[in-house]
């Protein structure tokens, strides 16, 4: 059975026939029939961590889907059963309908939240420009890896459309790494020649003179075999093997790097073998080295086997295919093969075009960096007049009690309240607190009642 080239050895048949039509990124999978106990239903399989994402941005939620589903026994029995072609047309989807019915509630509950992160997203990109009114049903239609015209439930259609986007945006994804590349080699010299713009003439000259020296030292390598031809398999049998280079057999080779015993050698796995020749042009250590560069040659190394030996186009190379190209004649007698340092990565006139964009962008970002200063300005003049109109008004309050003042009437408190009791008055209950008899003085015209001596006794 084979599976995605994206997901992790051990993800089941899912993804694993998803990729089988794809040209996904290199991932070490489980390509093999898992034979033995079976699984008890609703138990989640146990799957070893993914060592890489596929790089799209709704991953997680995929991964989140083919976990789910892998719990149920009846939709892995339809899995280990379907083709390729199966699962493209949308047949396998249908299956859906027959999944128990706690696997269906937490994919209704794996699209909802799928559905309001994406909406989040959009928010956030929305509140960036300060648009308003955002329709969120009408901006998720451009992502077509859910039905968002449900977004509460997860159905057969939610499935395929899955399948369908995943598939689309793996076969693009090297394409997509190699344009990031090229706007990367753009940007290393873009910064380059603006370095050199700030220097006098004198230190331009050794600038220019230092990046010139390293050029040649980096390119002053041995020779690097072509990918995949005998040559380059031979040097892996002798130097990373310890074989001797005289008893080359493919057949043994093949099985030597089949690490995981399945029958394909897949991206990973081609990967490997080109570690030896990328050591002749790279070294992390030297500074004329650029391990971004590296990673873009050993991706083109592999690009490039997939395309001679692959001949079904389901990312994984099986023995019969490996055999069947030690046949060619470019096995034996290949091309030279051209590191990136041999080739011209842009031209002028696309250079030009890219600092164009760029230069736009920095206006861009300056217009909008001047009106948020705008902005921050007439905050600051808000917040200063309305500091002013509080002082205004603190200042007239005073004004109003010191009036008072002077008029004999008392300041009076946030309820009208009189801040103090005039003399001769007292709230209710002082009378408890000040019993005749006390120290305290008795207000004009009352008499004092003599005190009743309970030490005399009356006939």
């Amino acid at each position: 059975m084979k599976w995605l080239s994206v997901l992790p050895q051990q993800c089941l048949l899912l993804m694993t026939c998803l990729v089988m039509a794809l040209e996904a990124v290199p991932i070490d999978i489980d390509k093999t029939k898992v034979k033995g106990e079976g699984h008890v239903e609703g138990e989640k399989v146990e799957n070893p961590v993914f060592l890489k994402d596929t790089g799209l941005y709704y991953d997680e939620y995929l991964r989140q889907v083919i976990d789910v589903l892998e719990t149920d026994k009846h939709f892995r029995e339809k899995l280990q059963t379907a083709d390729i072609e199966e699962i493209k047309s949308g047949k396998l989807s249908r299956e859906l309908d027959l999944v128990s019915h706690h696997v269906r509630t937490r994919l209704d509950e794996l699209k909802r939240q799928e559905v309001a992160r994406l909406r989040m997203l959009i928010k956030a990109k929305m509140d960036s420009v300060q648009d308003t009114g955002i329709d969120h049903q009408a901006l998720l239609k451009q992502f077509e890896h859910l039905n968002h015209q449900n977004p509460d439930t997860f159905e057969p259609k939610d499935l395929d459309m899955l399948i369908k986007a995943a598939t689309s945006d793996l076969e693009n994804y090297d394409k997509t790494r190699h344009e990031e590349f090229k706007k990367y080699e753009m940007m290393k010299e873009h910064e380059r020649r603006e370095y050199l713009k700030t220097l006098d003439e004198e230190k331009r000259k050794r600038e220019e003179s230092k990046f010139e020296e390293m050029k040649k030292k980096h390119g002053d390598h041995p020779k690097v075999h072509h990918p995949g031809s005998k040559d380059q398999l031979k040097e892996v049998w002798e130097e990373a093997d310890g074989l001797d280079p005289n008893e080359f057999d493919p057949k043994t080779f093949f099985k030597l790097h089949d690490v995981n015993n399945d029958g394909f050698l897949d991206e990973q796995e081609l990967e490997a073998l080109f570690t030896k020749e990328l050591e002749k042009v790279y070294d992390p250590k030297n500074e004329e080295d650029d391990m971004v560069e590296m990673e873009e040659e050993r991706l083109r190394m592999r690009e490039h086997v997939m395309n001679e030996v692959d001949i079904n186009k389901d990312r994984l190379v099986t023995l019969e295919e490996f055999l069947r190209a030690t046949e060619k004649k470019e096995f034996l007698e290949p091309d030279s093969w051209e590191t990136l340092d041999q080739q011209q990565l842009f031209t002028e006139d696309e250079l030009k075009e890219f600092e164009n964009h760029i230069s736009q962008q920095e206006d861009e970002l300056r217009k909008k960096a001047e009106e948020l200063q705008k902005q921050k300005e007439e905050l600051q003049r808000q917040h200063d007049q309305l500091q002013a109109q509080k002082q205004e008004l603190q200042q007239v309050v005073k004004q109003m009690e010191q009036k008072k003042l002077q008029q004999g009437n008392p300041p009076a408190g946030p309820a009208g309240e009189l801040k103090f009791q005039p003399p001769g008055e007292h709230k209710v209950g002082d009378a408890a607190k000040h019993p005749a008899g006390g120290d305290q003085p008795l207000p004009p015209g009352h008499v004092q009642e003599p005190a009743v001596r309970t030490d005399q006794v009356h006939p």
